[in-house]
């Protein structure tokens, strides 16, 4: 029987747990022979549209968070904007996708502002249903 260090302390594990250990350690050997093979360019884009799709998921929630997305689309722009021409193949596709975002984002705010709009001027003039046509 061997034994594994973790914080708090050794820990013995079975023959079955070391052989799975060591198969874990030798895949993520590979993985990162892999990502060392792969141009910087390709990974660091990976990452942007990881950003891309989590500005569109918190956008997509009801009611938008906003401040999230925010910090997403901050993000994706910081990477777009300082490494201008050195992003690939594929630089122009994330520059589009960062304005798709930041066209939905202000499109949301839109709606929203109208809605809170519509919304005090239905409490302003007493009632919660918006207006009806009297039909003459």
């Amino acid at each position: 029987m061997s034994t594994l260090w973790i914080p708090d302390g050794e820990r013995p594990i079975s023959d079955e747990e070391r052989e799975r250990a060591e198969a874990l350690a030798k895949e993520m050997s590979e993985v990162r022979d892999r990502l060392a093979k792969t141009p910087a360019s390709v990974v660091v884009g990976n990452h942007v549209m990881g950003l891309y799709e989590l500005a569109a998921i918190h956008l997509s929630q009801q009611p938008p968070n906003f401040s999230e997305a925010t910090v997403a689309i901050d993000a994706m722009t910081a990477v777009i904007e300082r490494l201008p021409g050195r992003l690939g193949d594929n630089e122009q596709v994330l520059r589009d996708a960062l304005s798709q975002l930041q066209l939905a984002f202000v499109q949301l705010k839109e709606r929203e502002a109208s809605a809170a709009a519509g919304t005090q001027a239905d409490a302003s003039s007493g009632t919660d249903e918006p207006e009806q046509p009297s039909g003459e």
